[in-house]
């Protein structure tokens, strides 16, 4: 049924096109939300993403409908986010005098969004030495389980399997009170 909705799509119905947006809405905007985790943000970004989308169509090769475009969501969420934090990151004085209205708020988003980063370093150190170096390689430093493999001199699938029972280990271990 979706195959045949893009490629309605791709001959130009727009009733088509609802139909897509409506069937993969909240998927694309629960995808978003675990990215941003800012429902406003995440409202405006799953807009985005169906015209990224609708855009990207003649691209698309009809292998796994959902598949694509939740890797466009979570792509463009993450482009986003970086986005962001490089702005963050700017010298204060390259600010404009708007941006600088809503100072007090960024401050303080900043600040806890320190602590709470500071937090999670400091619980990274309980973690079992076997897993630490692969949780804050991938989760602090964002490297992808390749990069980690190869610095690691290690098996892809080694970084898979220590990253998953991580996981297991700190909801085992972990509180959400401890982040709080």
């Amino acid at each position: 049924m979706t195959d045949e909705l893009v490629e309605k799509v791709r001959a130009g119905n727009d009733h088509a096109f609802r139909i897509l947006i409506e069937t993969y809405k909240q998927t694309i905007y629960r995808t978003v939300y675990s990215v941003l985790r800012n429902q406003k943000d995440a409202e405006d970004v799953t807009q985005e993403v169906f015209i990224k989308i609708y855009t990207s169509l003649p691209q698309y090769k009809n292998q796994g409908f959902k598949t694509w475009i939740t890797r466009i969501a979570v792509n463009h969420a993450i482009d986003l986010k970086r986005k962001r934090q490089r702005q963050k990151e700017e010298p204060h004085e390259e600010r404009s005098s708007e941006a600088d209205l809503g100072a007090s708020d960024d401050v303080e988003a900043v600040f806890f969004q320190n602590e709470r980063r500071k937090q999670v370093l400091r619980k990274l150190n309980d973690l079992p030495e076997g897993y630490r170096d692969v949780v804050y390689d991938y989760y602090i430093k964002e490297k992808t389980f390749k990069q980690i493999a190869e610095e690691q001199q290690i098996q892809v699938k080694s970084v898979e399997v220590k990253l998953y029972r991580a996981r297991n280990w700190m909801r085992k271990h972990w509180k959400e009170e401890d982040f709080s």
